[in-house]
């Protein structure tokens, strides 16, 4: 095949999607980065599971047809590593991050993957000089290119047509041709001249074979949220390599084309990744990351053994490097602390410290990692740009320096946080967030803390949570640090689909079933009531909360936290929500997480205080924190006060009491007659207090008496912190609380907007109602109700289910009799 550059004009025509021409609405939580695929449910699966990972090592190995070298992302570039000598010389440059080569037949072109951010596109380049000479790009996701065996097409996967499919496009600039149309998700094409082998999710996971010769696809091997898995299939065609999931961990397995169902286990234990089928079929190269979470590039022969890694002895960068050394410290000179940064290069590519843990924040589009006080980084020389903050009350704080080749550049980021929580007594937790959850990394429970340093955060409760039919991690269960900060003790999310999730910490021993309700198999039918799992953490003295409760659908606003109105939010809560929160049932509500929307759960919430039932407000990511694509950990917060005691039984004791504030940015310090949230204040006169801190702008501050704005302020512009005061003609009954809203999204916060809401301070006692205010919110309540029995009725069917229903029962009874004047 003669080529020359450029002479692969291989570029598909801009699709005219409807997403693209319609008005952006206005969303009140995180959906997505990058466009959306249709038929994916939860986007950030597809972005954490489907698209293409950056690490300092090498992954998504490609051996190049000679049998002599492997190409390989590593630090966003696309590297070829002579495995005589061991030195991976970089072919890619710029400021995207290229992944995912595939050799041309003959080894003279390499494909591969470039991701800008926010969409991913595939690039053809000269193997041996990088040179580019064509790209396939859309306004959707392409990805996974790999050539025909002859060489004169090119195979990949693209989201041009809404939901991920499999097409091929001749190498000179020809026809494209659309190879799959099944509803769902096809990925990693591996063509032969017999058929094609691809990864199909389609309500299950599954390695599927096409014939050429036609016909329907053959399953070769079938499971649930094969997250990782990618199938590679063998030079003579006949054995599938993938590595795939099971009940004791991930393993790196062989199948045959003619044998589809069985496998044999190649591997077990680590987490292999991308494999991939040198030349020869001898051997199958895959990555993996080691104990302290560096991808490595390593191999084990097709009839299996030990596998051994493939080192990299030198890296040639192609041009004159530097070393930048970078400091954070609380004052000028003062000692290095753990800190969260973000790098870039020259051409603003991410740049990374040696021995670091990437992850990209999906909402501000930036790659960050870790730094216990002081890190190093190699880049090409030219100008850098540093930043770091240390959790939510820091300013970025931001550095470019100029690189001299073959030296060393020290930099010092002075973080200078707009308040001091533990001098104030409160001390910070995170309550959603899962530690392993189908990533490229299998982390321990102390890899946990430096992230938890570097976010100035102090307990964590890691949820353990089923990936559908699989409940893993179980082993980590009773797994805690030492009774000071960081604070870690591992918790439980229970799935009940339909009904609602919930979180229970502060327990130990786990409730079984993990997952009940419609959808699930085995207990699909059981008439079981969520309030079970919530009796079951009350009785350990723990604490059972619903998570990411509520996330309205295609409801347009002008801003993202313009409220929605009731009609639009009664259809949008959790079954069960109502009837365990009114019966009595419920501890907690987790009002900030990152994929619900804060203000439409508040709304719910504030109708719950008003008919008297003492909800504390809880936080939670949601993230996991095995994903590449993930935000940070604590970056939903609360804040209990503990009086300064840092102990899990007062941080604990102070959680549930509710004295206690959310967040996802912005710090509240309330008090009003001389109590603090959690506790209460004498009905009449009042006088208040509010100290408001954050490190970006907020549009408002606003105190609430009953779910109503009694007193409002513009909020800080930038930066920094402000004192409000004021006087209060406080209700017979109810409560009062503040909040603060509005306003753009930027580091440290990784949330679509600023919110945080103080617990309530009850007027009177603890549970008392203002009785305008107890009718209005039951009556809203009981709408909300009706509809949940409405989904509840038809998500069970023919199911029988007297306890759930006299469940619903009793909390309509409950609620008529407070929305009767």
């Amino acid at each position: 095949m003669s080529l020359r550059p450029r002479q692969i004009a291989i570029r598909l025509a801009l699709v005219a999607l409807v997403s693209s021409l319609a008005p952006a609405v206005a969303l009140g939580q995180w959906s997505n980065r990058y466009p959306k695929v249709e038929g994916y449910n939860h986007h950030v699966y597809l972005e954490g599971y489907e698209l293409p990972f950056l690490t300092e090592g090498p992954i998504d190995p490609a051996p190049a047809p000679d049998g002599a070298r492997v190409a390989f992302a590593a630090r966003g570039w696309i590297w070829i590593l002579d495995l005589a000598t061991g030195t991976a010389t970089r072919l890619t440059r710029g400021a995207e991050v290229d992944s995912r080569p595939a050799w041309s037949p003959d080894g003279r072109l390499l494909a591969f993957v470039r991701d800008d951010g926010s969409d991913t596109q595939i690039v053809i380049a000269n193997a041996a000089s990088g040179a580019e000479l064509g790209t396939i790009g859309t306004e959707r996701l392409e990805l996974d290119p790999v050539f025909s065996p002859d060489g004169s097409r090119l195979f990949f996967s693209s989201a041009v047509e809404g939901d991920l499919d499999l097409w091929s496009v001749t190498v000179d600039g020809g026809a494209r041709t659309r190879l799959t149309t099944d509803r769902g998700i096809e990925l990693r094409p591996q063509p032969s001249a017999e058929g094609l082998l691809y990864l199909a999710k389609r309500g299950s996971d599954r390695v599927e074979w096409l014939p050429a010769s036609g016909g329907p696809p053959v399953t070769i091997l079938e499971g649930r949220i094969a997250s990782m898995a990618r199938p590679a299939l063998s030079p003579d065609g006949s054995t599938v390599a993938v590595n795939w999931p099971g009940e004791d961990g991930w393993g790196l397995r062989l199948a045959l084309l003619d044998e589809p169902g069985p496998s044999i286990l190649l591997r077990g234990g680590g987490l292999p990744l991308t494999p991939a089928w040198d030349p020869t079929g001898e051997w199958i190269y895959f990555a993996e990351a080691d104990a302290d979470e560096r991808v490595r590039l390593r191999r084990i022969r097709a009839v299996g053994g030990e596998a051994e890694d493939v080192p990299v002895r030198t890296w040639d960068w192609g041009e004159p490097t530097a070393t930048l050394r970078v400091r954070t410290t609380l004052e000028p000179g003062g000692a290095p602390v753990p800190a969260r940064l973000n790098a870039i290069d020259r051409d603003g590519h991410p740049a990374l410290a040696t021995g670091s843990v990437p992850r990209f924040d999906g909402q501000n589009g930036r790659v960050f990692f870790y730094s216990p006080g002081v890190v190093e980084l190699t880049l090409p020389v030219g100008s850098a740009t540093v930043a770091a903050v240390r959790g939510l009350a820091t300013p970025e704080a931001t550095r470019t320096v100029e690189l001299v080749p073959q030296y060393v550049t020290e930099v010092e980021l002075v973080l200078e946080p707009v308040w001091d929580a533990r001098a104030n007594g409160w001390i910070s937790g995170e309550h959603h967030f899962h530690l392993n959850y189908g990533g490229l990394y299998d982390l321990s429970p102390s890899d946990l803390i430096p992230m938890m340093e570097g976010e100035a955060l102090d307990v964590a409760t890691p949820l353990l949570a089923n990936l559908h039919n699989r409940f893993e991690d179980q082993d980590l269960w009773g797994w805690r640090t030492s009774d000071r900060t960081p604070l870690i003790r591992f918790g439980q999310e229970i799935r009940s689909h339909f009904l609602g999730h919930l979180g229970l910490i502060g327990i130990d021993r786990l409730f079984w079933p993990w997952v009940w309700g419609p959808g699930y198999q085995v207990y699909g039918a059981d008439d079981r009531e969520n309030a079970e799992a919530l009796e079951h953490a009350r009785g350990q003295g723990g604490i059972g909360y619903y998570v990411h409760p509520v996330t309205p659908r295609g409801v347009e606003r002008a801003t993202p936290w313009e409220e929605a109105s009731w009609e639009q939010l009664a259809s949008s809560i959790p079954i069960e929500l109502i009837a365990d929160a009114v019966l009595g049932d419920l501890d907690a509500l987790e009002v900030v997480c990152l994929w619900s929307d804060e203000v439409s759960t508040a709304a719910v919430w504030h109708r719950l205080l008003n008919v008297g039932v003492p909800i504390a407000p809880s936080a939670g990511t949601d993230v996991m924190t095995d994903f590449y694509r993930t935000m940070a950990v604590g970056t939903a917060r609360v804040y209990a006060h503990t009086g300064g005691a840092l102990s899990w039984p007062a941080y604990l004791s102070a959680l549930a009491e509710g004295r206690s504030f959310v967040t996802n940015g912005p710090m509240l310090d309330f008090r009003i007659g001389g109590a603090m949230p959690g506790g209460s204040v004498p009905s009449g006169n009042a006088t208040w207090s509010l100290d408001l801190a954050s490190a970006n702008a907020v549009e408002r501050v606003e105190v609430l008496v009953n779910g109503d704005v009694v007193w409002s302020a513009e909020g800080p512009a930038g930066s920094g912190s402000a004192r409000h005061a004021g006087e209060l003609e406080l209700p017979e009954g109810g409560w009062v609380a503040a909040r603060a809203v509005g306003g753009p999204a930027a580091w440290p916060a990784m949330a679509n907007y600023p919110f945080a809401h103080t617990g309530p301070v009850w007027i009177g006692e603890r549970g008392s109602t203002d009785a305008a205010a107890a009718r209005a919110a039951a009556t809203d309540l009981l709408i909300a109700l009706e509809r949940a029995r409405a989904r509840l009725e038809v998500g069970y069917g023919a199911a029988s289910i007297p306890k759930l229903t006299a469940r619903f029962d009793r909390a309509e009874a409950w609620l008529r009799a407070r929305a009767e004047p």
